[in-house]
């Protein structure tokens, strides 16, 4: 190894122990903060270097129970289901993007509430890992807007979940939407 790639290879190092010296947060998306791209509009900066990778939640499956004002569309939720698992992305992010985020669930609004899981990601366990749930969940899933859909598989795809849960994911959104349109439809 040359002396420059030494030098880099300190650098890089050094570069990783002071922002794991910084306070920080591990947190699992499974809707669509998924996608950096998304996320960053949020937070105010770029997040795709706090990806950690997918991630796997066991016990957990995926809903449409709650609808955005924002968004106006149903949004995702994860609810307790023994067996189901739920993917998605870990994130290390700096505490300083904590509040942020709440913002972004609406916490304050009792949109989502925060609670703390253990995921799977690259074979490794994580405890005490954030992540948002439903607060006041509806009796039925509401279909996500074709905005809300594109996001969330994007994120799904650009950040390596599996293909047959892409796949699940695409199939739940577009029949909770076929389901609606059909509905609509034959009013």
């Amino acid at each position: 190894m040359s002396f420059r790639q030494e030098f880099l290879q300190a650098q890089v190092k050094t570069s990783v122990r002071k922002i794991q010296k910084k306070p920080s947060f591990y947190y699992f998306a499974y809707g669509s903060c998924m996608c950096p791209v998304d996320l960053k509009r949020s937070l105010g900066e770029d997040t795709h270097h706090y990806v950690l990778g997918a991630a796997s939640l066991p016990g957990y499956r995926l809903g449409f129970y709650r609808r955005s004002r924002l968004r106006n569309c149903g949004v995702l939720d994860i609810i307790p289901d023994t067996r189901s698992r739920v993917e998605g992305v870990l994130y290390h992010l700096p505490w300083r993007l904590s509040d942020r985020l709440d913002e972004r669930e609406e916490v304050s609004r009792n949109g989502y509430r925060r609670e703390f899981i253990e995921v799977q990601c690259k074979g490794k366990p994580y405890q005490q890992v954030r992540t948002y749930v439903v607060v006041e969940k509806l009796t039925r899933e509401i279909p996500p807007n074709d905005w809300y859909f594109q996001v969330v598989l994007r994120g799904a795809v650009t950040c390596g979940l599996s293909e047959e849960y892409c796949w699940k994911l695409f199939d739940h959104m577009y029949g909770l939407q076929t389901r609606q349109n059909s509905d609509t439809i034959s009013l």
